[in-house]
């Protein structure tokens, strides 16, 4: 049995934290926490989602802090960096709030920005992670079939691990993945998977390498390993620019899948200025413990987001409860 709306509603919180760098066209993260009996958990779809797609973000919230998350397979989790769309001279800054890690996922195809930006933003990264380090590049689907091709051959020189979500549709995937398969540049879907009323669409049709899963939009972590467990890929677990206790989840996702061949997308919660608790999930050596997190009520209060944010909020979980069911 799932708990009551009034359950949820007398532990939420709302939150509104800056970040070190703008990241989505974002300053400031806006997230719900609330405790259920197995810990705190988070309600955080992005603020442009309709009820619909954020129904299953508050599933995945229910499920996390009212179940146990499936025994972990691993204790630690290794992370990437993540670099948005910054100049090229920030890179390595950014990239200092990530130690220990060996590979950098780096946004590209930003809005406003050229092609020129990327391959600079890119090459800064594969300077600082040397020969041995890994670059994957992430362009949430903003190019079509002939920019994505243009721009993997120019990013090609930096040994790319894979593409993340260069084009917007399955069909798009397909064609770039078979234009470039000569090159061993790797295509990996990320939107095509999780807003997807068919997540598996993209497998079937062979139209990525790698799937890129997120626990909150996909509904849970149990959702997303029947995904995996039917796709027959290899799996990314990210984040969705969650504070520590998203992440949280996101980690016992990693933690249960059987195998983990790449580094997971959980590190960015040093992306955050501040978060919700003293003990950030912050990269070490690469690495995440996988742990619970709670959160702490001095900084629920102090990043509490303005009233009227928190009314919205508030309004968006009464709406999305009822199509939960």
């Amino acid at each position: 049995m799932g708990p009551r709306l009034g359950e949820v509603l007398e532990t939420a919180r709302v939150v509104s934290l800056p970040l070190r760098s703008r990241f989505r066209g974002l300053d400031h993260r806006e997230a719900m926490l609330f405790e259920g009996p197995a810990g705190w958990t988070e309600f955080s779809p992005f603020v442009e989602y309709d009820d619909a797609e954020s129904a299953a973000w508050l599933a995945a919230a229910l499920d996390f802090g009212w179940r146990d998350a499936p025994a972990p397979r691993r204790d630690s989790v290794r992370v990437n960096a993540t670099v948005p769309a910054v100049p090229a001279a920030e890179v390595e800054g950014i990239l200092a709030h990530f130690p220990g890690c060996r590979t950098a996922k780096v946004k590209v195809a930003e809005r406003g920005q050229s092609l020129a930006d990327d391959v600079a933003r890119v090459a800064a990264a594969r300077t600082a992670l040397g020969p041995e380090g890994r670059v994957r590049v992430d362009a949430n689907g903003a190019w079509n079939v002939d920019e994505a091709e243009h721009a993997v051959h120019a990013l090609a020189e930096f040994d790319l691990e894979y593409v993340e979500q260069p084009c917007a549709t399955v069909e798009e995937l397909g064609e770039l993945r078979r234009r470039v398969k000569y090159m061993g540049i790797p295509i990996a879907a990320d939107e095509s998977v999780r807003k997807a009323e068919d997540p598996l669409a993209v497998a079937r049709a062979g139209a990525a390498d790698i799937l890129v899963l997120k626990a909150q939009p996909l509904g849970g972590i149990a959702r997303a390993l029947s995904i995996v467990r039917e796709a027959g890929l290899p799996a990314v677990i990210s984040s969705a620019l969650d504070t520590s206790v998203g992440i949280s989840m996101g980690l016992h996702l990693a933690a249960a899948l059987p195998d983990l061949e790449f580094d997971c997308g959980l590190g960015t919660a040093a992306l955050l200025a501040v978060d919700v608790t003293d003990d950030p999930l912050l990269p070490r050596a690469g690495q995440l413990p996988v742990r619970r997190v709670a959160a702490q009520p001095e900084l629920l209060h102090e990043f509490a987001a303005p009233p009227e944010r928190a009314d919205w909020w508030f309004a968006r979980l009464e709406r999305c409860w009822e199509l939960v069911g």
